[in-house]
């Protein structure tokens, strides 16, 4: 069965454009040409198996689309790729910090960016196609890295995709301490020295959502962070 792509671009020539060549490559796509009719298209079924995400919109902006994508159950997983004609670091930084898994500026190569996409839903189809009963627990943290899932005080929590792996990474090396550009170069795959506050970010989302064992993860001040290495009683 063919991906669905979700294309939400407001130049119709480049919709046109992009939406043919997809097709071409064997994508099935659907089409939006503001960030309420994104959302919408999103919610349909089956749910888009990636959003392509231009940061400028008539209405509202693509941050704030991707925001919305991730706080949405339904939609938490979808990666995005988001687009935009300005290559300013903090475009890039807003980008990440709101969720988007890849960044594209204009104008770009269509071929290249065809290859993007087919590499970012190799990633999360390995991550998700593989399915395991085996739970690794850790005081009041429960995890099922292969299916993608965890649970504290056994109530399943809700997490994104990079809140997973973020979670996952710190859980897998604890005791050890691992910096901001560690993670942003684990998680992200993003160059070490970017100017962000992407991982305080996410870490904060995190501890928010696994708030009775929040304390699990520590802040290293100057540093990064550190899993605890002594499971509690």
């Amino acid at each position: 069965m063919s991906k669905v792509i979700l294309i939400v671009e407001d130049e119709p020539d480049l919709l046109d454009t992009l939406a043919y060549n997809l097709k071409k490559a064997g994508f099935e796509t659907r089409r939006a040409g503001t960030g309420e009719e994104g959302l919408a298209q999103a919610q349909l079924e089956p749910v888009p198996d990636l959003v392509l995400l231009d940061l400028m919109l008539p209405d509202i902006q693509g941050t704030e689309v991707c925001r919305r994508l991730r706080s949405d159950r339904k939609t938490a997983q979808i990666p995005v790729i988001m687009v935009t004609a300005r290559d300013e670091e903090i475009d890039r930084v807003v980008g990440f910090e709101v969720g988007a898994e890849d960044y594209v500026v204009k104008p770009y190569s269509v071929r290249e960016l065809i290859l993007r996409i087919r590499a970012l839903l190799r990633r999360t189809s390995r991550q998700n196609d593989t399915h395991s009963e085996e739970m690794t627990s850790f005081g009041g943290l429960s995890i099922d890295s292969s299916g993608h899932r965890c649970w504290v005080n056994g109530q399943e929590v809700a997490l994104t995709r990079l809140e997973f792996k973020l979670l996952t990474t710190c859980f897998a090396r604890r005791g050890r301490v691992l910096s901001r550009d560690t993670l942003l170069e684990e998680v992200w795959g993003v160059s070490a020295g970017l100017n962000t506050r992407t991982v305080d970010v996410h870490i904060k989302r995190i501890r928010s959502k696994i708030k009775p064992i929040d304390h699990y993860i520590k802040t290293v001040r100057g540093i990064g962070y550190k899993f605890i290495s002594e499971e509690p009683i």
